[in-house]
């Protein structure tokens, strides 16, 4: 364990110790910090990825510098960015200051200077993001607004939106999403009999598509029992 602490010099497996160490320590601090960390980067997560970054960058390059403070502080930091994130949960206070509210950058067409350079975004940078969302008119927004996560909605005016089934009074299906009962070959059980199928009614479905499991890269079915079957190539 010689390679936990600084040394005049490490050897090649010594390096490699710390690099799957780290690695694997860092893997298990991110489950635990949860799926936030990873979707969105906001205040606090912003925050806690660049110092989690820095601190065990140097003992990974640095033989001189031990691993094992680096990891004590980096689980201290998790311990605190963990409380910072339930107490945003429980206390509305705290909650704006680590989340601030959204707020407006475009009303009814119209530009809200003000809140851009509270933003500290420029002009060409939101019509960059107006691009990416296929808006070629400001004036076709009715409402953008710039998130906490760094991110912009745009929801464009009733005249300049797509029709759906309700606008023109169509009934439409239930939606349904389809179960995955095979992938690669493999039959997921649990899947089929979740789906309230059993295995006599896939090998029925087999002999019908002239099918055998192993020959099948993708097979679904959703909550009208239809079964889509996608074959290896």
């Amino acid at each position: 364990m010689d390679f936990f602490h600084g040394q005049e010099t490490l050897t090649t497996i010594q390096w490699i110790l710390r690099a799957i160490i780290s690695f694997i320590f860092l893997l298990v601090a991110t489950k635990i910090m949860g799926e936030r960390s990873i979707s969105q980067l906001r205040l606090i997560d912003f925050t806690i990825a660049l110092i989690l970054g820095n601190i065990l960058a140097h003992p990974l390059s640095d033989e001189q510098l031990g691993l094992k403070g680096s990891l004590i502080t980096t689980t201290v930091l998790i311990i605190l960015y963990l409380l910072c994130v339930f107490t945003s949960l429980k206390w509305g206070v705290f909650r704006k200051w680590f989340e601030p509210s959204p707020y407006p950058l475009i009303i009814n067409g119209e530009i809200m200077f003000t809140n851009l350079r509270k933003a500290r975004i420029t002009i060409d940078h939101l019509l960059s993001e107006l691009r990416k969302e296929k808006i070629e008119d400001i004036q076709k927004i009715a409402h953008a607004q710039w998130e906490p996560d760094g991110t912009i909605s745009f929801f464009l005016s009733p005249q300049f939106q797509a029709l759906t089934p309700e606008d023109m009074q169509l009934v439409k299906k239930p939606f349904s999403f389809p179960r995955i009962i095979i992938k690669e070959g493999r039959i997921d059980f649990n899947e089929l009999y979740q789906s309230g199928k059993d295995h006599a009614w896939l090998e029925d479905k087999f002999s019908i598509f002239n099918v055998d499991a192993r020959e099948i890269l993708l097979a679904t079915i959703d909550n009208s029992d239809e079964i889509k079957i996608y074959r290896y190539k």
